[in-house]
C-alpha cells in the first residue's frame, strides 16, 4: 500500500502542467519544421546535385537512421540518469546541421548535415516524451497527443515554407531557419529547469499509480505486434512524406509549388489525427484506437493509386487522419506495458518511427527508379492490412475494452 506522503504527492501531480506541455509542443513544432524542410526541398537538391531517386531516399535514410539508432540509447541512459538540459543541447546539433546544409558544396556534405539534424532529433524525442508524461497529470494520451501534434504541425509547415521561402530564395535560405533552432534552445532550457525541479517528486508519485500487470511473455508478444504496426504505419507514411510530391507531378503534371501545397494539406490532416488519437484513447481505450487507426485506412489506400486529382487529395486526408491517430496510443500503450522504462520505450518507438520511415524511403526510392512512382503506391496500399494483428494485443484497460 502506498504511504500517505506518497498519495499526497501523487494527488498533487494529478493536474496537467499545460504550460510545460505547451512549451514541449511548440518546441516539437519548431524541431519538426526544421526537419521537414529537408524532404520538402528534395526537388532543389535533386537538381543541384544531379541525384536519382535512390540518392534522395539515402538522404532520408541517413537522417532518420541517425535518429532511430540513437534514440533508445538516449532513453536507456536518461532512465538511469536524468539530464534535464540535454534537450537544449540536442537542439544545438539541429542548428549546426541547418547551417551546414545551406552551404553544402557536395552531396556527401549534405548527408553529413542531415545526420546532425538526426542526432538532434534523437535527443529531443525520448526526453520530451518523458517530460510530457511527467506533466500529464494522469492524462497520458492527451499529453502525448499535444506533444506530438506540435511535431505534425511543424512537419506540415515544412512544404509551405519551402514553397514560399526556400524555392524563391534557394538552398542557402535554409540557414535562416537556424534562428528557429536558437529559439527552441532557449525554451527548452526553461523546460529543463522545470524537469530538474520535478523529476524527484515524479519518481515518488509513480509509486501510487496502478498499472495492469502483464507477464513477460505476453508483454514481449505485444511488443512484437506493436513493432509490426509501427512498420505498417511508417512504411506507408514514408511513401507519402517522401514521394507524394513526385507522384502528383508525375501523374497529374502539377508544378512543384502546387504539389507541395497538396503535401501540406496531407500533413495538416496528419496533425489533426495525432491531436485526436490521444484523448480518444484516454476515453475509449488505446487498443481500440490502435485497431481502427491502422486497419481503417486500408480501403482508402487501395483506392488512392487509381483516383483522379480531386479524390487523391480527399483520400490522402482520410488516410492521414486515420494513420496518425495511432501513434500517441501506441506510445502510451507501450509505456504502460513496461512501466519504469519510459525513456527506453519512448526512444524505441520514436526511433522505430524514424527508422522505418528512413528504410521505407530508401527501399521505395529504389522501387520507383526500377518501375515508377505510381507503382510505389499500388504496392504500399496493402500495408494497413497488418493492422489485423492488433486483435492479439492484451487489454490493459479492462473497463474500456
Amino acid at each position: 500500500m502506498a504511504s500517505a506522503s506518497t498519495v499526497e504527492i501523487a494527488g498533487g501531480e494529478q493536474r496537467a502542467v499545460f504550460r510545460v506541455l505547451a512549451a514541449l509542443s511548440v518546441c516539437h513544432l519548431l524541431n519538426d519544421t526544421m526537419q521537414s524542410l529537408i524532404p520538402a526541398v528534395y526537388p532543389i537538391l535533386k537538381t543541384t546535385y544531379h541525384l536519382d531517386f535512390g540518392q534522395i531516399g539515402l538522404i532520408t535514410l541517413t537522417s532518420q537512421l541517425t535518429a532511430s539508432l540513437l534514440q533508445p540509447l538516449v532513453g536507456l541512459v536518461t532512465d538511469r540518469r536524468p539530464m534535464p538540459y540535454s534537450l537544449s543541447i540536442g537542439m544545438g546539433f539541429t542548428l549546426t546541421g541547418l547551417l551546414v546544409i545551406s552551404h553544402a558544396p557536395t552531396y556527401v556534405v549534405v548527408l553529413a548535415a542531415v545526420a546532425f539534424v538526426g542526432i538532434g532529433s534523437s535527443v529531443f524525442h525520448p526526453e520530451s516524451s518523458r517530460v510530457a508524461r511527467m506533466a500529464s497529470g494522469g492524462q497520458h494520451g492527451m499529453a502525448q497527443s499535444l506533444f506530438q501534434v506540435g511535431g505534425n504541425a511543424g512537419t506540415a509547415m515544412g512544404p509551405l515554407l519551402a514553397a514560399f521561402v526556400v524555392l524563391p530564395q534557394g538552398q542557402r535560405s535554409i540557414g535562416w531557419f537556424s534562428a528557429i533552432a536558437l529559439l527552441a534552445m532557449m525554451i527548452l532550457a526553461r523546460v529543463g529547469a522545470w524537469y530538474k525541479a520535478h523529476h524527484v517528486k515524479h519518481a515518488v508519485s509513480k509509486l501510487a499509480t496502478r498499472v495492469t500487470e502483464v507477464s513477460k511473455t505476453r508483454a514481449s508478444i505485444a511488443l512484437s505486434i506493436l513493432v509490426a504496426l509501427v512498420f505498417s504505419k511508417f512504411f506507408y507514411m514514408a511513401s507519402l512524406n517522401t514521394y507524394f510530391i513526385f507522384f502528383l507531378m508525375s501523374k497529374f503534371h502539377l508544378p512543384v509549388r502546387d504539389a507541395q501545397l497538396h503535401l501540406f494539406i496531407f500533413l495538416g490532416a496528419v496533425a489533426a489525427g495525432t491531436f485526436i488519437g490521444g484523448p480518444v484513447g484516454d476515453r475509449m481505450g488505446r487498443k481500440r484506437v490502435i485497431w481502427w487507426s491502422i486497419l481503417g485506412p486500408l480501403p482508402f489506400t487501395l483506392m488512392l493509386p487509381y483516383a483522379n486529382l480531386f479524390w487523391t487529395a480527399i483520400l490522402s486526408v482520410i488516410v492521414g487522419l486515420l494513420l496518425a491517430s495511432a501513434f500517441p496510443a501506441i506510445i502510451v500503450y507501450a509505456q504502460e506495458l513496461f512501466p519504469g522504462r519510459i525513456g527506453v520505450v519512448s526512444g524505441l518507438f520514436f526511433g522505430l518511427a524514424f527508422g522505418m520511415g528512413g528504410l521505407g524511403a530508401a527501399m521505395l526510392g529504389k522501387l520507383a527508379d526500377a518501375t515508377s512512382v505510381e507503382t510505389v503506391y499500388r504496392v504500399c496500399a496493402f500495408l494497413p492490412a497488418i493492422g489485423l494483428l492488433a486483435a492479439f494485443l492484451p487489454n490493459l484497460e479492462r473497463n474500456k475494452i
